[in-house]
């Protein structure tokens, strides 16, 4: 069984890959990991040995395996076409543990695989196809311009305004999500890793990559009448009743690069006829609250990775890392 303890070591390792990429974080980062991490407990507030953003959320565990023909681009054992270990959690974007369901914001599903030999490959995706900035900076200056104004007790709509005036690339994620009704289930609801990967196969040959899994029971969203009458807390019993009728699946979906694809921009979309193959099928088995349960405690990190996954250098992707590991000790230090 794995413990908190063995996640321990986990994130400063992550920060040093990250520090040790080309383009650090130094060279590409306006606002540092600490700053952020204060932006989003001064707008949402700061809960007690809670996560500091997606703070509400459900755990799952389940199992993926992963298909043959994911073997001619990565040589990670996530594809060994054998049944690897998953624990997942379900969550809503935001630091606030009261958002309700119906909130036209991001969901996430972070997956953590358990390899053999103890090794472990993380996941986090969101139900947007892109992420709302381009740098750091943009998801600084978001968070603080949420800020809620303590005359009113709520955001100053001029200084959003004002942010998307002067942050373009915070529009494709902000139109799409007003556009699109969240999901009814967490189940119903496919999810995206928002950033470009590299797949290194045993050829030592690397593809530039992004994925996203596509539920089996299909994308299904609130229509207008459900957005105004689902009450606030429906997501996680929903999927706990979907899982006693049955497992759950999501088909994970590769789309292969070529030269001049964009990698290292999470806001700009691929183009839609890039080759795309299936790479794996994941399965949920079981769902409960988060309290107590083995998701609340493991630190999501996208840059926990085994071989033959690796990082581009994306700055908002490399920044993840020691932004997580910040809120992750204020966690475990019952902050």
């Amino acid at each position: 069984m794995y413990t908190e303890k063995e996640h321990l070591p986990t994130w400063p390792l992550a920060i040093a890959l990250a520090l040790a990429t080309p383009h650090s974080l130094a060279a590409t980062a306006e606002v540092t990991a600490d700053q952020v991490v204060s932006a989003l407990e001064g707008t949402f507030g700061a809960h007690a040995a809670e996560r500091r953003n997606h703070i509400k959320g459900s755990c799952a565990k389940g199992e993926f395996i992963g298909t043959p023909v994911a073997r001619d681009y990565t040589r990670s054992a996530l594809f060994s076409g054998k049944s690897v270990p998953v624990v997942a959690r379900f969550s809503l974007a935001g630091g606030n543990p009261k958002v309700p369901d119906t909130t036209k914001i991001a969901r996430g599903m972070a997956l953590e695989f358990r390899l053999p030999g103890g090794k472990l490959q993380h996941m986090t995706m969101l139900n947007t196809p892109m992420f709302g900035a381009s740098t750091p900076q943009t998801f600084f200056d978001d968070i603080v311009s949420k800020k809620p104004d303590p005359a009113t007790g709520k955001p100053d709509p001029e200084k959003i305004k004002a942010f998307k005036a002067s942050h373009p690339d915070s529009l494709p994620q902000a139109e799409y999500l007003d556009k699109h009704n969240p999901p009814v289930s967490w189940a119903n609801s496919s999810y995206y890793g928002i950033h470009t990967f590299k797949f290194v196969n045993r050829a030592n040959k690397t593809t530039l990559v992004r994925w996203r899994f596509v539920p089996q029971d299909g994308d299904k969203r609130l229509s207008d009448d459900e957005l105004k009458s689902s009450p606030p807390n429906f997501l996680e019993q929903r999927l706990i009743d979907r899982v006693k009728q049955g497992p759950v699946r999501w088909d994970m979906i590769l789309a292969i690069g070529i030269p001049g694809d964009p990698e290292d921009n999470p806001t700009v979309l691929w183009p839609s006829n890039r080759k795309e193959v299936k790479i794996g099928t994941l399965t949920i088995t079981s769902a409960t609250p988060q309290t107590g349960a083995e998701c609340e405690k493991i630190n999501f990190d996208p840059l926990v990775m085994a071989d033959g996954i690796e990082p581009t250098n994306d700055p908002v992707l490399l920044f993840r890392s020691p932004a997580y590991a910040i809120s992750f000790g204020k966690r475990l230090g019952g902050k």
